[in-house]
């Protein structure tokens, strides 16, 4: 850019003859008519706010003989509180599609360029994946300045930090990494922004990109990354030295590193009484392995292991499959199946239909499959408890894995009976035990054995107890609860 109006304007009608949304307004400054103008991205800026404090600033100087002057603009004439500047069109296209106001004014080389990004967006409202009864309403937006307001709101502490950075080689995006200066591992954080600085992709439009991108094992069907959409959750990661990751255009921010308990953990635990706490939390692992081995356990009973089953109950079970045509695995696949598709066309449906569509078909479809002797009662019994039983758990990418891995465990159940399901719980014990996520153990603290960190493992101990952040964290300050 050089101090030629025109040939400035030129090159940069030149720059943006694909993007017709991009408006260009001439128009003249001071009584010497000097002549200027805005470029603005339509929809992507806040027209008021170009009118009132750009415009109108501006050209109410058309009776004041002035020099006009980068420092007098930008200083005594603009009213608007970020203002940078660029010296060329290929820096300036990028940041006027991304809700920038940029002026060009003859006599000056640079570009003057304002935040004028329209602030529009969903209002602050209750998570809809995370629902609580007792517990904050606020969830996280697609605004990331939103998000990280909400975070900021939960207390005043100057050492949370957010570190900014732009991913996307073609649609670029902001994305925030945020941490407690003081408490979080200075490698952890390293990790995290190594890992992100190396996505190079064209486009991210949900953090669900990032978590596929910086996990540690692709092939595990457990999350190693957990998403949130509570900011109450995020705050309560940092506060143990955990790392958050905000990506502007969605609400669901990411916590890493994750264990698999975390994944059983629910914010209500700890706003609770910590006996009603830790109820809950047990009938959740409970849940847990019912969703994942009932269906099993129903198929190597029926097929291998009869004898184990108390002697009333096998012969009702023996007669209510009288007649059914198939083998236990075959007509626990059917059932399963079956309530997979309906869940997953209940999520799909409009939402004052898909609620009553999933209650209704299961009823049909159970009821109308033991009537036509295809499936046995007891086993619409298991299939009931164990989606019941899936429900229960709070993550719902955690629940998909449990649900995947319950299938795997029905087949070795009918090649090898109860021994099958032994060595596949084994086999997946011995994965988890493997797996990490940042360098921390996904079975911590259950292995390694952290005694300290089992206060909030399988029960949660009285707030008073907890004086310590979690010993796996290595965090700079252990403590978090004084005398």
């Amino acid at each position: 850019m050089n101090e030629n109006f025109y040939e400035n304007l030129a090159e940069i009608r030149e720059q943006l003859v694909y993007h017709s949304d991009v408006t260009i307004r001439e128009f003249s400054i001071g009584k010497a008519a000097v002549p200027a103008a805005i470029i603005f991205a339509n929809c992507l800026t806040d027209r008021d706010l170009i009118d009132q404090h750009i415009l109108r600033a501006l050209m109410s100087l058309r009776d004041q003989d002035v020099v006009i002057t980068k420092s007098f603009v930008v200083n005594q004439v603009l009213s608007v509180s970020q203002i940078s500047e660029v010296d060329t069109a290929e820096e300036l296209i990028p940041k006027v599609l991304t809700g920038f106001t940029a002026l060009v004014i003859a006599g000056i080389p640079e570009v003057i360029l304002t935040a004028t990004l329209n602030s529009k967006s969903r209002s602050i409202e209750e998570p809809i994946s995370e629902a609580l009864v007792r517990g904050p309403r606020a969830g996280f937006n697609e605004n990331l300045s939103d998000n990280t307001a909400l975070l900021r709101r939960h207390g005043e502490n100057d050492s949370m930090a957010f570190l900014s950075m732009q991913v996307g080689t073609r649609a670029k995006k902001e994305l925030i990494i945020a941490y407690i200066k003081d408490i979080a591992d200075p490698e952890l954080v390293e990790e995290v922004q190594r890992r992100v600085s190396k996505i190079e992709i064209d486009n991210l439009p949900e953090s669900g990109y990032v978590e596929q991108l910086i996990e540690d094992d692709f092939l595990s069907p457990f999350p190693q990354v957990q998403s949130t959409e509570r900011p109450d959750r995020v705050i309560g990661a940092l506060m143990e030295g955990r790392v958050a990751i905000l990506l502007d255009g969605t609400p669901f921010a990411l916590i890493a590193p994750v264990t698999f308990s975390m994944l059983l953990q629910s914010p209500e635990d700890y706003y609770e009484r910590w006996m009603v706490g830790s109820l809950l939390r047990i009938l959740r692992f409970v849940a847990a392995l019912v969703a994942l081995l009932a269906p099993a356990m129903y198929i190597s009973f029926i097929s291998y292991h009869p004898g184990l089953i108390p002697t009333k109950l096998a012969i009702t079970i023996i007669g209510a499959r009288v007649g059914v045509p198939f083998s236990s695995l075959i007509e626990a696949l059917i059932m399963e199946v079956a309530i997979e598709i309906l869940r997953e066309a209940g999520l799909r449906l409009p939402k004052p239909i898909g609620p009553a569509m999933g209650i209704v078909g299961g009823l049909i479809i159970g009821e109308a499959a033991v009537q036509a002797g295809i499936v046995s009662p007891i086993l619409v019994i298991v299939v009931a408890v164990t989606a019941i039983s899936s429900f229960a758990i709070p993550q719902y990418n955690a629940g998909i894995a449990l649900r995947m891995l319950r299938f795997v465990a029905m087949f070795c159940a009918a090649a090898f009976g109860m021994y099958g399901v032994v060595l596949f719980f084994l086999l997946l014990c011995a994965h988890i035990v493997k797996l990490k996520s940042f360098g921390v153990p996904y079975a911590s603290p259950v292995v390694p054995y952290r005694i300290s960190d089992w206060k909030d493992l399988f029960i949660r101990s009285p707030i008073f107890m907890m004086k310590n952040r979690p010993e796996m964290m290595q965090t700079k300050d252990v403590k978090r609860q004084k005398k």
